[in-house]
């Protein structure tokens, strides 16, 4: 028996969540939770908060715990954290860290960057890789924040630098219009957004006008997930 499909939502959170925030000039800190679906049915519930981690460095962490399925069986959970200073509008990287733990497998990924040197280093267990920073790039954790913000300054097309394992790479998304969304949160008059540079299958609405968060998110490449908006709170 393969576990896989049934673990893929606690593989794949890091493009489906986003970091609410008022502004890239004056961030707060915050608590949000999702709902996590996976082909309509609860598989997980996500926490996500922001806070000012010191030094003009703020932490993004997010927490999934599992709820349905073998997944909720093996008892398999997801913690990652992104700390990353403001460049401009722009959540860029200073480091990610992410953890898979279920009762039959562990999984890390550690990322790193060195200004000084302009340099990412990452390391999963199998050696470190390292190659060239570029200024201004996210990582897998924080793109949706970098959307959520996009969004808000009017933007319809986003190019994002986004470094991943090997590399980074540009990444290219585009609003492809508005939709009615129904969320426990509530019904919202959401903005949709694609990527459009890979077929990934994913797909995230947000109401900035409302709230500076996505409202629901979606992907299919690695199962077809859902993420849906049950409460967005500021301390």
């Amino acid at each position: 028996m393969t576990t896989r499909p049934l673990l893929a939502p606690f593989l794949g959170f890091a493009l489906l969540l986003a970091a609410p925030l008022v502004s890239a000039a004056t961030p707060a800190a915050f608590s949000a939770t999702y709902n996590v679906l996976q082909g309509g049915d609860p598989v997980g519930v996500a926490t996500i908060t922001l806070r000012a981690g010191g030094n003009g460095e703020w932490i993004y962490s997010k927490s999934v715990k599992s709820t349905g399925g073998l997944a909720a069986m093996l008892g398999a959970s997801v913690k990652e954290s992104s700390r990353f200073r403001w460049k401009g509008e722009l959540p860029e990287a200073i480091s990610y860290d992410y953890q898979l733990h279920t009762g039959i497998k562990n999984k890390q990924r550690h990322l790193r960057v060195d200004w000084a040197k302009s340099q990412v280093s990452v390391d999963d267990g199998k050696g470190a890789q390292h190659y060239p920073a570029r200024p201004g790039m996210v990582e897998r954790n924080t793109l949706p924040l970098a959307l959520g913000l996009a969004l808000q300054e009017g933007k319809q097309q986003v190019a994002l630098a986004v470094a991943v394992r090997q590399e980074v790479q540009t990444q290219r998304f585009k609003v492809a219009g508005r939709q009615t969304v129904k969320v426990p949160a509530g019904n919202f008059n959401a903005e949709r957004i694609d990527r459009t540079d890979a077929d990934r299958g994913f797909s995230a609405w947000y109401a900035p006008r409302r709230y500076p968060l996505p409202v629901k998110l979606s992907q299919h490449d690695g199962g077809d997930l859902e993420l849906e908006l049950v409460s967005y709170k500021v301390p």
